[in-house]
């Protein structure tokens, strides 16, 4: 319990073959929070990878004690292996981003100041200036309006996979596949508080990207749906217990 309150931050992502980019999403991680003091962890949630990426990641472990790994026994997806990191995570705060090296760590840390310091209890990242190909482009900003126009929302980027929040927002949130891209409704839903922030986001130079144009759209399209009836359903109430006192005089 002791080890669990010293821990500020836990950094976690979800990864599926990125043998290529694990490396180096650890050094950025531990570059980018070494003014932490290590109050921090790494817990990285392999989803039944078919390259080397578990290998590297153990390998990784010898030498970044604060590398903790989390090894899904079969192939269930993003959502899913990005809720396993968070669960077994124990810092006070938790930052996400993906394997893949497109989510600058550089960023965390004044994320993680706006969350600290009370403005918000979720800050999401918005990729303003994307390195993606143009199809890739289009596809997100079909997404993003897709979802917007259907939960009637205003986030830039909800699918951004770079958000640092409070591990209290989590709490009551159960994720089913592909609702970790509604992250920022699901915590206001909650009753918390949302900002969002331009980030650097970067060209992806290893590893092949998961999703296309079609599963991109077509998945959020359904998924919208889910949300908009989540969000109908929605209440929240203050109540008081009544008490009489029985106590003879």
């Amino acid at each position: 319990m002791e080890k669990t309150q010293k821990l500020l931050l836990s950094i976690v992502s979800p990864a599926f073959n990125e043998q290529d980019n694990i490396r180096s999403l650890v050094n950025e991680i531990e570059n980018a929070c070494k003014d932490l003091n290590g109050r921090f962890e790494i817990v990285i949630a392999n989803d039944c990878s078919t390259d080397n990426t578990l290998t590297v990641l153990k390998e990784l472990q010898e030498s970044h004690k604060n590398l903790r790994v989390i090894d899904l026994s079969k192939r269930t997806g993003q959502t899913a292996a990005l809720d396993a990191a968070i669960r077994h995570s124990r810092g006070k705060y938790i930052a996400m981003l993906d394997a893949d090296l497109q989510n600058d760590p550089a960023e965390i840390p004044r994320m993680l100041e706006l969350v600290i310091s009370g403005q918000c209890d979720m800050v999401n990242g918005w990729r303003k200036d994307r390195n993606d190909p143009w199809l890739r482009l289009i596809s997100t900003r079909v997404a993003n309006g897709v979802r917007n126009w259907l939960t009637h929302e205003n986030i830039h980027d909800s699918a951004c996979g770079l958000k640092v929040f409070r591990r209290e927002c989590m709490d009551n949130i159960k994720l089913f596949t592909g609702m970790h891209r509604f992250l920022p409704t699901l915590v206001k839903m909650q009753g918390y508080t949302v900002n969002e922030i331009p980030v650097n986001h970067r060209r992806r130079t290893a590893g092949v990207a998961k999703y296309g144009l079609w599963n991109r759209i077509f998945k959020a399209f359904r998924d919208c749906f889910a949300i908009r009836w989540m969000q109908s359903r929605n209440f929240s109430y203050d109540a008081t217990e009544v008490c009489i006192n029985t106590e003879s005089e």
